[in-house]
Parts: C-alpha cells; structure tokens; sequence
C-alpha cells in the first residue's frame, strides 16, 4: 500500500472525527445517524493513521505531494 493521503486530508479528516464523538458524547446527535457518524469517523481515523484511503485509490487520487525520483 503506497501512501495516498497527505497531511491536511489527514488533518481534516480526523478533527471531523473528533467533533463527530464530541456530538455524541454531548448527546447532540443520536439514534442510527451517531450510528453511521461514528462508523463513519472510525473509518476515517483508520485512513488516517495508515495514510491510504481505498477510496482514492479506486479513483486514481493522490493528495500527497510527490517527491522528484533521483536517476
């Protein structure tokens, strides 16, 4: 798995996840949307933390900043 996600995608992605979990421990969001919020946060802390998003592959995107090869 190359990496495929730079370092605001990842910054971006996990604060969305905090506030999702602050939501919930708040009692502000509930029922089967905190449900899918959270699922949805889990997966974006996973891509995070891994720097791959699956998604981005299928779509051939890349927000990493590409580094020039030495010949």
């Amino acid at each position: 798995m190359k990496k495929n996600m730079g370092a605001t995608d990842r910054v971006v992605r996990i604060l969305i996840a905090a506030v999702v979990g602050i939501l919930y421990w708040q009692n502000i969001i509930s029922g089967t949307l905190a449900y899918v919020l959270l699922a949805a946060s889990a997966i974006f802390l996973l891509t995070s933390f891994i720097s791959f998003c699956p998604l981005y592959a299928l779509v051939g995107l890349k927000t990493t900043k590409e580094t020039p090869k030495d010949n």
